[in-house]
């Protein structure tokens, strides 16, 4: 039993996705900032990859500067005043494109096998902390990591692993075992990278077993703006600045991701018939709720933001901003039931007659029929 991993697939793939991004971004902008990098595209893992290694940049301009022997960076004055310019600096990112596309590159391949494979991922991750300062390592990093961060965030002040490596390691994946059912599924995790490119998961993964879970151990204002970086504020400016930001980069390809093509056997269970829901959704009075519909994503109460990410799309908003897109391309209300059959209802578990499910397919029916 062996898992052979396509790694031609994922370079071309990777390549392909970020010449996308970039060619359609600076088509009309000569550089990217940190805030641009923050809604780049529909992957938030993606944009926060690319963050990361730049804080890993940041860090050893830090590094270099104090390397110099002729001064002395452990005076308090020359410390509080580096770390005021650090910290402006960060604000300042100015990427033009030849800068980015390797970057968004090497984010998306990342991303990919961090999705398929968090033990080996995690793991390796672990491996790049500076010795004896594996706690410190995560507590650093562990912002940027937002997909199965649970493999490894429960590390973080964890006492009895001490400055020991192979504890680490061991831990992660002993954990893995332990929550793997609880994780997201693959599929839904590739297909927010869909709206730019889809990605074919069975072209990159050739496997004998049904599932691909390596667990081996690896080899081994101004004012304001001095007081924290933008790393320490990039959360916060992810969820703060998306009502104002530019809308993320996506093609206008009608392809399907057919990562997420389900193959459950109970699909009868969870799929749905365009007709009978008209037949329902007709009876009902809108009182003024008639009209035409612009983007689902807009139409959204904030309850329903909320009900939907938690109730339907286990958790992510990636997923729920990526779906509601789908359904925006579709022509017909038929189409965009297909589409959730196909997509979500099965590979999700929705409960047909679920208030949830039948609020968010009402939404769908006043998009094409009302």
């Amino acid at each position: 039993m062996t898992t052979q991993i396509n790694s031609n697939y994922l370079e071309k793939y990777a390549e392909d996705y970020s010449a996308i991004v970039c060619g359609q971004f600076f088509s009309s902008k000569q550089y990217m900032t940190g805030q641009d990098i923050v809604q780049l595209t529909n992957s938030t893992q993606v944009n926060f990859f690319i963050i990361k290694r730049l804080f890993e940049l940041w860090q050893q301009e830090l590094a270099k500067l104090k390397s110099n022997p002729y001064f002395d960076y452990r005076d308090i004055s020359v410390h509080e005043a580096l770390t005021e310019f650090m910290n402006v600096l960060s604000k300042r990112i100015k990427i033009e494109r030849e800068q980015l596309q390797p970057l968004l590159r090497t984010a998306v391949e990342q991303a990919i096998q961090l999705a398929t494979d968090p033990v080996t991922f995690y793991q390796n991750e672990i491996t790049k902390a500076p010795s004896g300062q594996i706690n410190e390592f995560l507590k650093e990093n562990k912002k940027y990591y937002k997909w199965h961060d649970q493999a490894i965030t429960f590390l973080v002040d964890k006492a009895g692993f001490g400055h020991d490596e192979s504890a680490y390691l061991r831990a992660i994946a002993a954990n893995y075992q332990a929550i793997n059912e609880s994780l997201e599924s693959v599929n839904l995790l590739l297909a927010t990278l869909g709206d730019i490119k889809p990605f074919d998961l069975d072209a990159y993964i050739v496997q004998d077993t049904p599932e691909p879970v390596p667990t081996s151990i690896p080899e081994s204002s101004r004012e304001q703006e001095s007081k924290s970086s933008f790393f320490d504020q990039v959360e916060m400016e992810e969820s703060t600045s998306r009502n104002s930001a530019p809308e993320p980069v996506r093609t206008v390809e009608h392809e399907p991701v057919k990562a997420v093509q389900p193959s459950y056997t109970n699909g009868a269970e969870h799929a749905f018939n365009s007709s009978s829901l008209k037949a329902r959704f007709e009876t009902l009075s809108y009182k003024g709720m008639k009209g035409v519909m612009g983007e689902l994503a807009e139409s959204l109460a904030i309850n329903q933001r909320f009900m939907f990410t938690k109730e339907l799309f286990d958790g992510n908003a990636d997923l729920l901003k990526h779906a509601l897109k789908s359904i925006d391309k579709c022509d017909s209300f038929d189409e965009a039931i297909g589409l959730v059959n196909t997509r979500f209802a099965g590979e999700l578990g929705w409960k047909s007659e679920s208030e949830p499910v039948q609020e968010f397919l009402l939404l769908v029916y006043r998009k094409f029929e009302v």
